[in-house]
């Protein structure tokens, strides 16, 4: 008895199995940047010490005025405005918050309710962020509300932020 040798051809195959390889790299890859694979280095504290103070407008309308003393990352003070073209705008004040971090990085709290100003120095930037802070803001607009930073060694805004 003789035995029939069958034989298909890997061909028509070989381009489903490429792109499939690829594509299966491709979300690897991806997959990569967003899982933790081990716990993301801490930005290295500095002490933050600067009088500071933002005024820039975008094209769209955008723009922020901040002003903001710190001395041994003890806020003395801080006045940030900022508007979402003619939608409406954001108030921060010192007076409406109590320091309750100094470090690694600066926090106040709001005198009333959940909002965080959150105040930190990276190698070129000194910004303050703000999180649950929608009470400070004209309803709708909190968030297009982006976070200011200023240059640790000049006071002004940022170079990477100047408009």
């Amino acid at each position: 008895m003789r035995r029939q040798r069958l034989t298909t051809s890997l061909a028509p195959h070989a381009a489903w199995v490429s792109k499939g390889l690829a594509l299966a790299g491709m979300v690897l890859t991806l997959a990569s940047c967003s899982l933790p694979f081990g716990r993301p280095t801490p930005i290295a504290y500095r002490e933050i010490n600067l009088s500071g103070y933002c005024s820039q407008t975008d094209e769209d309308g955008f723009r922020e005025q901040a002003t903001l003393k710190v001395s041994a990352n003890q806020v003395q003070s801080l006045d940030w405005r900022l508007w979402v073209g003619q939608r409406g705008s954001c108030h921060f004040n010192l007076a409406d918050f109590h320091q309750t971090q100094w470090r690694p990085s600066i926090e106040l709290r709001a005198n009333s309710g959940s909002c965080k100003l959150l105040i930190w120095q990276d190698p070129g930037n000194v910004t303050i962020g703000h999180a649950n802070c929608e009470a400070y803001c004209t309803p709708g607009i909190y968030q297009n509300a982006w976070p200011v930073s200023f240059d640790p060694r000049s006071g002004i805004c940022a170079a990477d932020t100047r408009r």
